[in-house]
């Protein structure tokens, strides 16, 4: 949620667990360093995110984490989601041209 987003922020900035503190953060702070606070610093990022239910939001679900990720959205509810549903997502994935926040 945004509110765990702004509690990561404020602990990088605080110095909580990594030894830095408000007055000398300035390039101290980097990805790495964020990524470290996060829910689940240990699980890699996602590279494809499937929405079921038509819906074209993320609610606030891992939204640094998913910053480079593909989106696949299926108006199939998630109960319904099947094999053949997973299989398209992962073959309209393997499509695409990743570019990673680059522009060719």
């Amino acid at each position: 949620s945004l509110k765990r987003f702004k509690d990561d922020v404020k602990e990088v900035l605080t110095g909580q667990d990594c030894g830095l503190n408000i007055e000398s953060f300035t390039g101290q702070i980097d990805e790495a360093l964020f990524a470290r606070h996060l829910y689940l610093p240990e699980i890699p990022d996602p590279d494809l995110m499937i929405r079921t239910s038509g819906e074209l939001r993320l609610s606030n679900f891992l939204l640094w984490e998913l910053s480079y990720a593909e989106f696949y959205v299926t108006d199939t509810f998630w109960p319904d989601f099947s094999r053949e549903e997973f299989l398209n997502a992962i073959q309209a994935y393997t499509k695409r041209n990743r570019r990673f926040g680059g522009r060719k």
